[in-house]
């Protein structure tokens, strides 16, 4: 879908999208909350680039995943937001509703 960026094996496909679950739980609030100013001034733009160097960040570590730069990075992370939010779309949030019968007095 993107020419910028290339997994070598379907494992490495799965295994790269997990080192970016825990990158993103781990190392992205703390980069986050350190350019702060940067993506104060910048009206919220700038967490794109973080979002991308996220994704640089497991090619990086990941021998098997590839990624030509960081405009493709950039671009990635946005395709993976975007797909994360239409996956959550449909799947729902998981959200439990519970039912009672018992009514407040007024």
């Amino acid at each position: 879908m993107l020419d910028g960026v290339r997994f070598d094996s379907a494992p490495a496909l799965f295994l790269s999208a997990l080192l970016l679950g825990l990158v993103n739980a781990v190392v992205r609030p703390v980069v986050v909350f350190l350019t702060f100013p940067v993506t104060l001034v910048t009206l919220g733009l700038f967490l794109f680039v973080v979002n991308g160097v996220m994704v640089w960040l497991v090619a990086w570590v990941m021998p098997t995943f590839h990624v030509d730069g960081i405009g493709a990075a950039i671009i990635a992370a946005v395709l993976v937001g975007l797909t994360g939010w239409l996956a959550n779309g449909y799947v729902g949030d998981g959200g439990v509703r519970v039912w009672t019968t018992k009514r407040e007095p007024r």
